[in-house]
């Protein structure tokens, strides 16, 4: 461990204890979120998605910034990605049960909203994230890999970043083996169905604080394809 570690560890720890040892700044941040919900998502994803990339950079070139990595369009991207996964979060925690409902499975939206815990409400936290992450995630993905290579196309600038993206040079350019064979394929459902399951039979306000979370995760997920992106994909 360096010492760059070091500092970046404090400063880490700096940002989120006060949240956790501070009992004011807690409550501050319960009524802020349940009022400000949408506004909560794009902070958390900015600031928690964004220190997962910025893992993933450590672990695949040994620095946690470089010129033109672009911090600051990385958190405006996941901030906003960050409000649509909230968006998906709702419709189908709402939604996958409904369907389960029409499908026979009558007591599906009270078994999943009741609070405790129940091999039933497993079952629907599964349905539920294996939709979301089936229908939801790819696109999400995919979309989040356009303008990765945008930012780092552009130079990692504010400026840059705001230039129209050119969608179609992108896609035809993106690596779709290690999209398909590692990030769809092998991501999702073995990382993915499973977390999202746990995060979906927390209390409905600590889901979308679970999935920032995750985004450390996806970070480290993301370094670890890039190096796969440098060898042949497997399929």
């Amino acid at each position: 461990m360096k010492k760059q570690d070091f500092v970046f560890i404090l400063g880490v720890a700096v940002l989120l204890l006060p949240f956790f040892i501070f009992e004011p700044v807690y409550r501050w941040y319960h009524t802020f979120n349940a009022a400000h919900g949408m506004m909560m998502s794009f902070l958390k994803f900015a600031l928690l998605s964004t220190l997962g990339e910025i893992i993933g950079l450590r672990i695949s070139a040994g620095v946690y910034c470089r010129k033109g990595f672009g911090i600051l369009p990385r958190m405006l991207v996941w901030g906003v990605l960050g409000m649509g996964i909230n968006m998906a979060m709702i419709i189908f925690s709402n939604g996958t049960p409904a369907f389960l409902q029409y499908l026979g499975m009558s007591e599906a939206p009270a078994i999943f909203h009741a609070p405790g815990l129940s091999w039933p409400k497993v079952l629907v936290a599964f349905a539920v994230s294996v939709s979301m992450n089936t229908i939801f995630a790819p696109v999400f993905m995919t979309l989040h890999k356009i303008t990765d290579t945008h930012i780092l196309a552009t130079g990692g600038t504010l400026s840059g970043f705001f230039t129209p993206i050119p969608m179609r040079k992108i896609m035809m350019g993106l690596n779709w083996g290690v999209l398909w064979g590692f990030v769809f394929k092998k991501t999702i459902p073995l990382f993915w169905f499973p977390a999202h399951t746990l995060t979906f039979l927390l209390p409905g306000n600590m889901r979308v604080l679970c999935a920032a979370l995750l985004g450390v995760v996806l970070g480290i997920l993301l370094a670890v394809a890039a190096r796969k992106g440098e060898a042949p994909a497997k399929s």
